[in-house]
């Protein structure tokens, strides 16, 4: 791409509002269709935010996931850009280290954070910014030379920025995360979608009752639980899912889910459960 096309892009993705807006109306500054990847790159419908967020490894996807769970985190903008350039450029020039550049042309390229969150911490809401990296990717003096332009754009914002590793990332967690990810609405399922507030509160509150006695695995207990119900099979299996990813029904979200055991239940939230609404 010549230097000509590359700014031309650059501009036109600034007038599509990349790299703007928060909440479901941010445009992350990458999406998948922008970067060649020979990673695992997914897209992953937020629960809180609702909207599609790019991720571009496994690391970032599970760091999404984990964030997304905080009830402290109330915004996620992944692939954030350092606008603008120049002022990357700067301040690569005062540490006296070589800009990010565009390898055909060598021309800068506009730097990005993996994520901007912003976090509700004592009544009010701030923003920090989390780069993520392999630990062993660390040990590049290049990588570090990266970092360091990124630390000071953050710095004399006033925000706080970090490096988060694969070991500040329990892959356990992430993992149960992921399986009931998409269980969040229960009106995107069949069972479920022609129900009102009051009736999917009424069977959320028998499952419960019913998951609390322990008597039975999980499977069993949301088996037993369709069969009385008169529901299609797997709908207790889905409302199990659904209490837990609403924390709802609290369990340690360390040790994996394991529907074939009785459910050890830490604490039920039923003030959560008066918040939600399906419609």
């Amino acid at each position: 791409m010549s230097k000509r096309k590359r700014i031309a892009k650059e501009e036109q993705w600034i007038r599509e509002g990349r790299g703007s807006g928060r909440g479901a109306n941010y445009k992350p500054w990458l999406t998948i269709q922008d970067v060649p990847s020979s990673g695992r790159v997914s897209r992953i419908k937020g629960n809180k935010i609702n909207r599609q967020h790019e991720m571009f490894s496994d690391l970032e996807r599970n760091y999404f996931y984990i964030s997304e769970f905080y009830d402290c985190v109330v915004d996620i903008r992944e692939q954030f850009p350092l606008l603008p350039k120049s002022e990357t450029i700067v301040i690569a020039n005062e540490l006296g280290i070589k800009h990010p550049t565009n390898p055909k042309t060598n021309e800068p390229v506009v730097m990005t954070t993996d994520f901007l969150l912003t976090i509700e911490k004592d009544n009010r809401f701030i923003d920090v910014a989390r780069t993520i990296k392999m630990k062993d990717e660390l040990l590049k003096e290049r990588v570090i030379e990266k970092f360091e332009i990124e630390r000071v754009y953050w710095e004399r914002r006033g925000i706080e920025w970090g490096i988060v590793t694969e070991e500040e990332i329990p892959k356990a967690i992430a993992r149960n995360i992921s399986y009931i990810h998409n269980y969040y609405d229960l009106t995107q399922f069949d069972a479920f979608r022609n129900m009102n507030d009051s009736q999917i509160e009424d069977f959320a509150i028998a499952f419960l009752q019913r998951i609390i006695q322990g008597d039975y695995s999980v499977r069993e207990t949301a088996f037993l639980f369709d069969k009385d119900m008169h529901l299609p099979l797997g709908s207790g299996l889905t409302l199990f899912y659904h209490l837990i990813v609403r924390k709802i029904l609290i369990i340690d979200i360390i040790e994996p889910i394991n529907i074939d055991e009785p459910l050890v239940i830490q604490s039920i939230d039923e003030d959560k459960m008066k918040k939600v609404r399906y419609g």
